[in-house]
């Protein structure tokens, strides 16, 4: 049963894929449309109001799930984005554009942290990698339905078809998950109500550990240092895990930054060395579609190496990968090169989820993922205009490749400061290698 909360979690994400990537899809049609006289950097612009509101929904959200639930703030941000999108169609001017795209953005936030939190609780913690790897194969999952959804409605019905498809998941996932989809045991349990985290438990054969923390043991706080008894957020930031927090923050921006350049500006990049409308939204295809095969077959080493060595792993095939479009390819070469930045750019940001999932106790879960995603936001936010600031300066399309290229070699650089899980003490006369691979979280 518990295969059917982590099916909704992840069409959830599917939505939310397909929300995001709609914007790349939309951008040529959005710069000729009439009346409104967009520019390469307004519309750079106009993206980062769906991402502010992605921070603000984030952030927000994901503090609120570990104080309201997850289930009740899943269904409502599913709810709230469709809605605000589907708006966006109506809109006559891009200042209405902008504000329905950071409305929506509020919603969105919230669903990756919150879907994130509760697939992690009713997965096993010795698979969790490849559920989190399934799970958010749903967002390159909406990439290609938005890519291909694009190459087919826009001609036809224009831009503002699409996002009136986006009102899809109110009618199809929204009264799914309002029948089936479980609260969170650990939330249940928090708040005191024993009786109901134990009738969920049963139905949904999770087993119970201890209430207070239900956590891996290596997750836990040594005696004394009192980080059990803080809020989720003043946790984050105690000295059991205020380095590998700001890791975390930063790593994630970093990869948002790539994910969120590629599908934002592709389509127009690759329009503009040459390519038509098609098939430059077929490199946006590619490029979710070599994230969905690349992360699942990535996650099975995941679970058997550990989280360290496969975020590195990822991030550098991200920057080889978009340097390889810097170069003069042959056509074939260059959809080879897009898909495997597909596989390294959200391959990293999955992992990195799945990684801040593990090393956290259950009880800080949301809030950690939250503020993951929330400040990695800042990376997305920046990514559309300043790739727009390039492409309207006419510097070559190299310099667009550079700049995605960079994060993901800073990102690589990161994970290694990320410390041991707080209690935790490093092994007597290991290599440094074994000593690596030993400092991720070890799920009892």
């Amino acid at each position: 049963m518990t295969l059917l909360v982590i099916a909704i979690c992840g069409i959830a994400i599917v939505a939310d894929g397909y929300d995001v990537v709609i914007y790349g899809a939309v951008i040529p049609s959005l710069l000729h449309e009439h009346g409104w006289g967009l520019t390469p950097a307004g519309a750079g612009l106009i993206g980062s109001f769906a991402l502010i509101g992605m921070l603000i929904g984030a952030t927000t959200v994901g503090t609120l799930t570990d104080i309201l639930g997850r289930r009740k703030m899943l269904i409502g941000c599913l709810t709230w984005f469709s809605v605000m999108t589907g708006l966006c169609a109506i809109a006559t001017s891009p200042e209405v554009f902008g504000l329905f795209r950071f409305l929506a953005g509020l919603g969105l936030g919230g669903v990756l942290p919150t879907a994130s939190a509760l697939s992690g609780e009713y997965s096993h913690p010795k698979q969790r990698n490849l559920v989190f790897a399934i799970i958010f194969s749903g967002f390159p999952v909406g990439g290609i339905i938005a890519a291909l959804t694009g190459m087919s409605v826009i001609p036809r019905f224009g831009w503002q078809a699409m996002f009136l498809l986006a009102l899809l998941p109110l009618v199809l996932i929204v009264p799914v998950a309002l029948k089936f989809l479980p609260e969170s045991i650990v939330f249940l349990r928090a708040k005191g109500r024993h009786a109901e985290a134990e009738k969920a438990a049963r139905r949904w054969n999770i087993a119970l550990g201890d209430p207070q923390e239900q956590a891996p043991a290596s997750t836990k706080s040594p005696a004394g240092t009192g980080s059990d008894s803080m809020s989720p957020v003043r946790a984050l930031l105690s000295r059991n895990y205020v380095m590998a927090t700001l890791c975390f923050l930063a790593m994630s921006c970093l990869c948002l930054f790539m994910i969120y350049g590629y599908n934002t500006w592709l389509p127009e990049i690759m329009r503009r060395a040459g390519y038509s409308s098609g098939s430059a939204l077929g490199f946006l295809l590619m490029f979710n579609l070599g994230a969905v095969v690349g992360q699942l077959l990535i996650s099975l080493a995941a679970d058997r190496l550990g989280s360290k060595p496969i975020i590195v792993t990822t991030y550098l095939l991200a920057s080889v990968a978009v340097i390889l479009l810097s170069l003069r390819l042959p056509t074939a070469v260059l959809y080879a090169a897009v898909a495997l930045g597909g596989v390294g750019a959200m391959g990293t940001q999955t992992f990195i989820l799945a990684y801040v999932s593990k090393y956290y106790p259950v009880r800080m879960g949301a809030t950690a993922l939250g503020w993951t995603l929330g400040f990695g936001r800042i990376g997305s936010m920046l990514a559309p205009p300043l790739l727009g600031l390039i492409i309207g300066a006419g510097l070559a399309l190299k310099w667009n490749f550079y700049a995605l290229a960079a994060p993901g070699i800073l990102g690589a650089a990161l994970i290694g400061l990320v410390p041991r899980t707080p209690g935790e003490e490093a092994p007597v006369g290991r290599s440094r290698a074994e000593e690596t691979v030993r400092s991720l979280p070890e799920p009892t």
